[in-house]
């Protein structure tokens, strides 16, 4: 098997190149784990396509690069127990890409998503597993069957999305009552402003009514109120007597 001191500087480059940018921009149901020490050996961990019978399973497999890489393909593995035409019960992969298919030019992604669509369209003509080709050609029910079985014993499991995403969405409801709590705590003088503006405006109308009613009932109510409209009427009353007097007084005289 060849490391990373066989690989020419250029390759280890390349593989550098490529590893990073799985690791950063992984496809989709596939992550590969990174061995830095020595890129000819590269694992990734396969998610059972959805609507498949390896669904709801994880599958570990590995490539393993020649020391004239790229010019001769990997070599694919399972390290994973799985019941498939094209993979051999001792985990050989066999599929066209990593044959007589293979192009210097197809880099780690393009083979890794081969063998992941290998998982949703097998190949039984070619069935590296005669049990398994031979009963997915004569019965897809029974091979179906026995592959969720392998599934099931042998793969691992997926963590629960659905389970995690709840947990986060009333972990962050809880985050938000305490904070609004916290808020209410540390600052009671806006919602107490907030409060009394509120109850302000809200008994506006009230109050100005009852201002507005208040001196009525109290000129009805009251006689106190009924002079001080006469008042006028009084002072001008020992001005018209005094006129009178002195037309008196004048025609006296006359």
């Amino acid at each position: 098997m060849a490391t990373n001191e066989n690989l020419p500087p250029n390759v280890i480059r390349q593989l550098a190149k490529e590893l990073k940018n799985l690791d950063q921009s992984p496809p989709e149901g596939i992550r590969v784990i990174v061995n830095d020490d020595d890129f000819t050996s590269i694992s990734a961990d396969i998610e059972g396509p959805g609507g498949t019978p390896y669904e709801n399973g994880i599958f570990r497999m590995k490539l393993v690069l020649s020391c004239d890489f790229p010019q001769s393909p990997p070599k694919g593995f399972f390290v994973t127990k799985i019941f498939h035409p094209n993979i051999s019960s001792r985990g050989e992969i066999c599929v066209n890409t990593l044959k007589k298919d293979w192009n210097p030019t197809h880099g780690l992604r393009h083979v890794l998503l081969v063998v992941r669509c290998l998982l949703i369209e097998p190949f039984p003509e070619s069935a590296l597993n005669e049990q398994a080709g031979k009963m997915l050609l004569e019965n897809y029910e029974d091979y179906a069957r026995h592959a969720r079985l392998y599934t099931s014993i042998h793969a691992l499991k997926p963590k629960s999305k659905s389970k995690s995403g709840t947990i986060s969405e009333s972990t962050t409801a809880v985050n938000v009552d305490q904070s609004s709590k916290n808020l209410c705590e540390t600052e009671p003088s806006a919602p107490t402003a907030l409060c009394a503006t509120t109850a302000a405006v809200t008994n506006a109308p009230a109050s100005n009514t009852q201002d507005q009613n208040a001196p009525a009932e109290h000129a009805v109510g009251t006689s106190t109120a009924l002079p001080k409209k006469e008042g006028p009427v009084s002072t001008k009353a020992p001005v018209d007597k005094k006129k009178v007097d002195a037309r008196k007084k004048s025609l006296k005289r006359l």
